[in-house]
């Protein structure tokens, strides 16, 4: 997205706002997914920072293996120490349920082991990447973050997700226009209980289409039991019914039995819109 002269004038004081706050800070262990976000974080921590900065990574069932590789080869070639700490959200009591608050206890578990990750290794705090944008949705894990005392310095210095992207172009970053994207978790509707085999079959779905050959950058693949439904872009849903009948055969090759398109297309959250339904039905009651 591009910006305005004067959006890109309150970009860059935001910005400075950042460099600041990080300054007072003084050392940090950056929770780095290799998304916008975490990465536009690290490149300014580790700018003012340096040497007192650790990237960390969870490796875990619910996070692709290309991100853990794009994060491992990011920090690499930024001279940054990066960490891998292993973790299974699926040990996690309340996650594999799959209730509303799913990402509450599952952030309140990998942020407590980042904690600890900070305090062995001398560092003052934990940062994460929640922007500004983050507060229109349904965000459970949020609550988690505060209650650790973890810090979220885009959000405070109140960058959006579109000037986290210029930013990111103006610095060079490669993730400037990466796709958004969330823990496998998030394909499942609530109450579908989470698998090992069931976030393997996601991965390899959504894998397999960025790799098709078909120019999909932005796309999730949602579980319904046996069913996968694909969102993509509006603008994108022909190519997707073009290709459907190589597309079906290749997410039931991988254990789903019916393949659908959904014809609204992607948007962020779309699970989350069956709670925002419930909650509009019972005030109107």
């Amino acid at each position: 997205m591009i910006l305005h002269q004067q959006d890109c004038l309150a970009a860059d004081a935001k910005l400075e706002r950042l460099r600041a706050q990080l300054r007072e800070i003084g050392s940090a262990a950056v929770a780095f997914s290799s998304g916008v976000d975490s990465t536009f974080l690290l490149r300014v921590a580790h700018e003012e920072l340096g040497d007192r900065v650790v990237a960390v990574t969870i490796r875990s069932h619910a996070f692709p293996k290309r991100e853990l590789d794009e994060a491992a080869a990011f920090c690499r070639a930024e001279s940054v120490r990066h960490e891998i700490i292993d973790s299974e959200e699926l040990d996690i009591p309340g996650f594999v349920e799959n209730p509303p608050d799913r990402c509450y206890h599952c952030k309140k578990s990998l942020f407590s082991k980042l904690l600890a990750f900070a305090r062995e290794n001398g560092l003052v705090a934990v940062v994460e990447g929640s922007n500004k944008d983050d507060e229109d949705d349904y965000r459970p894990g949020r609550r988690a973050i505060r209650e650790l005392g973890i810090l979220s310095p885009l959000h405070d210095v109140g960058l959006t997700k579109a000037e986290i992207r210029a930013l990111s172009k103006n610095m060079g970053l490669s993730t400037a226009d990466k796709p958004s994207f969330a823990c496998l978790a998030s394909r499942f509707p609530y109450g579908e209980r989470i698998t090992a085999a069931g976030l393997k079959r996601v991965e390899r779905a959504e894998q397999w289409l960025m790799g098709a050959g078909l120019g999909l950058r932005q796309l999730r693949v949602r579980s319904h039991g046996d069913m996968a439904r694909i969102e993509v872009p509006p603008d994108e849903i022909p190519r997707i019914a073009a290709h459907a009948s190589e597309i079906a055969a290749a997410l039931k090759s991988f254990g789903f039995a019916y393949v659908a398109l959904d014809l609204q297309g992607y948007r962020t959250g779309s699970l989350n819109e069956i709670l925002h339904n419930q909650k509009a039905n019972n005030l109107s009651l």
